[in-house]
């Protein structure tokens, strides 16, 4: 078999392919086996037909196009492996030639990861925000603690902000009254703006058995889109009083006898939240510095793939809700199809950029992937699903993921390592200490935190080797090929 490789850009190659007829015995061998399988020929037992038979029985031709078929996948595999191209995405591949008992003759031209020129990466240096906890934000986290104590009671007037009221709600398009978009009974609270627009402005001002017509947009169910008519009935109103701001209330709400001892522990809790947040902040940052310093030539192929995929997905996550894009852009508030576009196509561009550069780096310091790396990221992201890790190990296996999820634990891995190397300082000049960003445990109930997230690419804790042992055998030769 011999091979050459072409550079099409610096993101794209073409392969020409030439296979010695000899090399094509095992796929000749295949092809002819399953062909006796499925051809009956009188005299014959099924699976003994001669391969000359088949021949004549089914055309020359036909078995040659089977056999082109069944060989030009794994010998472009093999190309791939011993020339160690870092393909992205499927081959478009020509048969050039084929001459019957001679030499078959192709070309794969696909996108491949670019070679990129990295900077010095010894001084690196990042700035990020104080950790500075205010009265202000204490206040607003015992506010919260105050309305878990909250009573609701009963009042004699028209709604307010704040208020909960009890709610009728019929819609109608023209004379037609929408049973999915009407309820009797159903508990709001005004100003919350979480049920549909113009409701708040409706209810505001309405007392106990007064009504309000509105118009709004459907935003899901068949209609969606389509402008209704939407009466809604208030049935009572009830505010909100909340405990005295005492010892008392601090002793019922949490395990400190005095308010002044809960205070404490909210500001401390505030600061370990925000020196949490100084990590993530740090890794953003040197990430931005990554993206500027170093230039990466973009496979626009591999983005309009990406793209297409979300857009799907996505697609299909609005038809489940009973959505579509209209619908959708209003109430997100973004002002185009055009617009989410654009920002999509962002995104991913930039996201691709990343992965690039973090598996540049990656190779030039040789950084490699564990059991222990492996165990620690299936920790967190099982935590972040509400699973078990051994559920987790056996859905990336099943979904054919493990070669995906090795490759981002590398690059997790590689950026926590630079991070480590970089000089991190707040805007007052401290210097920031990584020991303190570190999390000992992951916590389910903050799992969609930058807490968790910081943990997910700092711990080395391994609570799940036993539970992905298969998987991490499975896949130790995937991040070298």
């Amino acid at each position: 078999m011999k091979s050459t490789i072409e550079e099409l850009g610096p993101t794209r190659v073409r392969m020409a392919i030439e296979v010695a007829w000899g090399d094509l015995d095992h796929a000749f061998g295949e092809v002819y086996k399953e062909l006796g399988k499925q051809v009956r020929v009188p005299g014959f037992r099924p699976g003994k037909v001669p391969n000359r038979v088949l021949d004549q029985r089914i055309g020359r031709p036909v078995v040659l196009e089977q056999v082109v078929q069944h060989a030009i996948p794994e010998v472009y595999s093999e190309v791939v492996r011993e020339n160690q191209v870092r393909v992205l995405g499927q081959p478009e591949i020509e048969v050039t030639k084929l001459e019957d008992n001679e030499t078959l003759e192709f070309t794969a031209e696909v996108d491949v990861a670019p070679q990129l020129e990295l900077p010095a990466l010894d001084a690196l240096a990042v700035t990020v925000d104080d950790v500075e906890v205010t009265d202000e934000e204490i206040d607003q986290q015992i506010t919260v603690m105050r309305e878990r104590f909250g009573m609701l009671q009963s009042v004699e007037r028209a709604a307010q902000d704040g208020d909960f009221v009890s709610i009728d709600l019929e819609a109608k398009l023209g004379d037609e009254v929408l049973e999915d978009g009407s309820t009797t009974g159903m508990s709001y609270e005004v100003g919350s703006g979480n049920l549909m627009e113009g409701l708040d402005d409706a209810v505001r001002g309405l007392s106990a058995e007064e009504s309000k017509t509105f118009q709004t947009a459907l935003l899901s169910g068949p209609n969606a889109g389509e402008t209704a008519d939407i009466t809604v009935t208030v049935r009572s109103v009830k505010e909100k009083e909340l405990p005295e701001l005492d010892d008392d209330f601090a002793s019922t709400a949490s395990e400190f006898d005095t308010l002044a001892e809960l205070r404490d522990d909210v500001r401390t809790r505030l600061g370990r939240t925000k020196v949490i947040q100084q990590g993530a902040q740090a890794r953003d940052k040197l990430v931005e510095h990554l993206l500027e310093a170093v230039e990466v030539p973009m496979p626009d192929n591999l983005v309009e793939r990406e793209i297409e995929w979300r857009n799907r997905a996505f697609e299909g996550e609005l038809q489940q809700a009973g959505m579509d894009w209209d619908s959708f852009l209003k109430m997100s508030g973004v002002e185009s199809r055009e617009a989410y576009d654009a920002d999509q196509r962002k995104n991913v561009e930039e996201a691709v950029r990343t992965q690039f550069i973090l598996d540049a780096i990656a190779d030039a310091r040789e950084v490699t992937v564990d059991n222990d790396d492996l165990s620690a990221q299936i920790m967190a992201q099982a935590q972040r699903n509400r699973m078990s890790p051994e559920q987790y190990a056996q859905q990336l296996q099943q979904g054919n993921n493990i070669a995906e999820f090795v490759a981002d634990v590398r690059r997790t891995k590689t950026l926590a390592q630079l991070l480590e190397q970089t000089t991190i300082t707040d805007a007052s000049g401290n210097v920031v200490d990584l020991e303190a960003l570190r999390p000992k445990t992951v916590q389910a109930d903050a799992a969609e935190s930058d807490e968790d997230q910081i943990d997910a690419e700092f711990s080395a804790e391994s609570a799940a080797v036993e539970a992905i042992e298969g998987t991490v055998e499975d896949t130790e030769d995937v991040d070298k090929a």
